[in-house]
């Protein structure tokens, strides 16, 4: 890790915090801290540190950029110097060049504050590509897909979070593109038709915007480091904040990376895992994985997962690194990670790491074992427990378990079982909880902005998305149950309905989610509830209980 030297603001002697790099030769012995790096990239130190596989970049500190948000619609003095300086160590390290004609550089510009808000702020992948880019794309690797996928992810999420642009016009086309070339997924679309579909993605981002694709990678650089930034006052970030006792004031870190390629062909792809799992504490690997995809793809929500992630078979020798990499990540960190990696033509890289969102339950069984193991020590342990409510974990299951009424089944993202009547948007949901009402949010993905419906409702059920999709990650955190790709569920929002697997229902019918065994069920089934005895007793024995614990247990 080294710093760019601090540089001078052009309006005056201020000096503007330094821009700190990622990766390469000749680093530093000190870092900078969470709070001026943000916790992401604070973490892809550490990471790097420890010998794994982090792709260069740079940071922009949380101090600059809350002295710079650009909240005034000008960009802030000297961000394009900064800029340039972090993008001319990424290209000394990686032998690439921003723009180049080629060997082409492009990058992931990445939120970071000092406290994880998994979802609620922006990214932008793949920038840099442009009209010649995608041309040199082709040329340096043979992959003509890879490069107009690229252009096409790139010209669309430009217009959304640079732009504010819907996505509906977009998800139309490549429903249609998707339909007119038989094709299941993006992933089957072949690059002839890409670049078409890509072509009509720029007419379409002429349209929305009022003007055409970018073409300068500085320009696309800097609008997106922009966007980033006014991200952190967003709706749903400012919700979440509220709802998780945050304060406005942190900011946030904005981090620029080499992009890596899960897009590349059959042996890429992009994955989050958990180096246990979140709902049950179980120590073993809890993952989801896309073949030929960006991380976008399985984070979002909007595409559906499919359920065995066939790895081990399919390349095990990175399955084994994923493996390692997850015993070394908990060692380094002392606690359950949650991670986002991609693997690019066979080879692993790491994007992020960071302390994972558990159900209390898994919280409670993971500090146990982990003591137990000597991972941490009781005091640690108790440490770890204080935020959580001992005393209300339960299980829940149902009293007549051959009675109930089983309509679908979905892929549960948290353990539980959750009854109410069904809403179908976010307003309806935190209006009838407000009311006094519990109710069950039927969404057709799981979207982080969605953060207000999720905090006022007792479950979430969507058609597509995956178990660790933002919005499945913060409705874990919240103790809510959450379903995703119900491939049975479909929605009409105009009639205020919805169809289970051929049954009909209405906006206010009663529905039940079992995050047990992932079902999707109807009615009111009555439910019993246990207590985790066994765990709850394993942490009264630890050495050095403290008054904490007494106080914890003596109910």
């Amino acid at each position: 890790m080294e710093r760019i030297a601090t540089m001078k603001a052009k309006s005056g002697n201020r000096s503007l915090p330094a821009v700190f790099l990622l990766g390469g030769k000749g680093q530093l012995p000190k870092a900078g801290s969470v709070e001026e790096m943000g916790f992401k990239a604070f973490n892809l130190a550490v990471m790097a540190a420890a010998g794994l596989p982090v792709p260069q970049g740079f940071v922009l500190s949380t101090r600059f950029c809350r002295d710079c948000d650009g909240s005034n619609g000008r960009p802030p003095v000297n961000l394009r110097e900064m800029l340039a300086e972090g993008i001319r160590h990424i290209e000394r390290e990686s032998g690439l060049a921003f723009g180049g004609r080629r060997k082409p550089l492009l990058v992931s510009v990445r939120s970071g504050a000092a406290v994880s808000l998994p979802g609620m702020m922006e990214t932008v992948l793949d920038v840099g590509v442009n009209d010649e880019a995608v041309h040199a794309i082709v040329r340096a690797t043979g992959n003509p897909r890879l490069a107009w996928d690229c252009y096409r992810r790139l010209v669309q999420s430009f217009a959304e979070v640079v732009h504010d642009c819907a996505p509906t016009p977009f998800e139309a086309r490549l429903e249609r593109c998707l339909n007119d070339c038989c094709a299941a997924s993006p992933q089957e679309i072949d690059s002839r038709t890409l670049a078409a579909l890509t072509r009509d993605f720029l007419v379409l981002f002429e349209e929305q915007t009022g003007a055409p694709f970018p073409q300068d990678p500085m320009v696309q650089l800097e609008a997106a480091t922009l966007a980033v930034l006014r991200s952190w006052r967003s709706e749903k970030a400012s919700t979440y904040r509220k709802a998780s006792g945050l304060d406005d004031a942190l900011g946030t870190a904005v981090t620029v990376q080499r992009m890596v390629f899960g897009n590349a062909g059959g042996t890429s792809g992009a994955g989050v895992a958990f180096t246990r799992d979140p709902s049950t504490g179980e120590n073993a690997l809890y993952m989801d994985f896309l073949f030929n995809a960006q991380g976008e793809d399985v984070v979002s929500g909007r595409r559906s997962l499919q359920g065995e992630v066939p790895l081990p078979r399919l390349l095990p020798d990175v399955m084994d690194q994923l493996v390692r990499v997850a015993q070394v990540l908990e060692a380094r960190f002392l606690d359950t990670q949650e991670f986002e990696f991609t693997i690019e033509d066979g080879a692993l890289y790491l994007l992020q790491t960071r302390t994972a969102k558990c159900t209390p339950w898994a919280a409670l069984r993971i500090a146990v074992e982990q003591v137990e193991s000597g991972l941490i020590d009781a005091a640690q342990g108790l440490a770890r427990l204080e935020n959580v409510n001992l005393d209300g974990i339960q299980e829940i299951s149902f009293a007549r378990p051959q009675d109930v009424e089983v309509l679908a089944e979905a892929v549960s993202a948290g353990l539980s079982i959750a009854t109410g009547r069904a809403v179908l948007d976010c307003e309806t949901a935190t209006r009838w909880a407000a009311e006094g009402e519990d109710v069950i949010l039927v969404r057709g993905d799981p979207a982080t902005s969605d953060i207000a419906g999720l905090v006022a409702c007792k479950g979430i059920l969507t058609v597509v998305g995956g178990r660790t999709s933002h919005a499945a990650v913060v409705a874990r955190q919240l103790g809510k149950v959450c379903l995703v790709g119900c491939a049975d569920l479909s929605i009409d929002m105009s009639a205020r309905r919805f169809r289970v697997a051929g049954r009909e229902l209405a906006e206010g019918d009663w529905l039940c989610l079992d995050g047990y065994q992932g079902r999707v069920l109807a009615g009111r089934p009555e439910v019993v509830t246990r207590r985790p005895t066994e765990w709850l007793q394993r942490v009264q024995g630890w050495n050095g209980c403290s008054l904490f614990a007494a106080t914890v247990f003596a109910s």
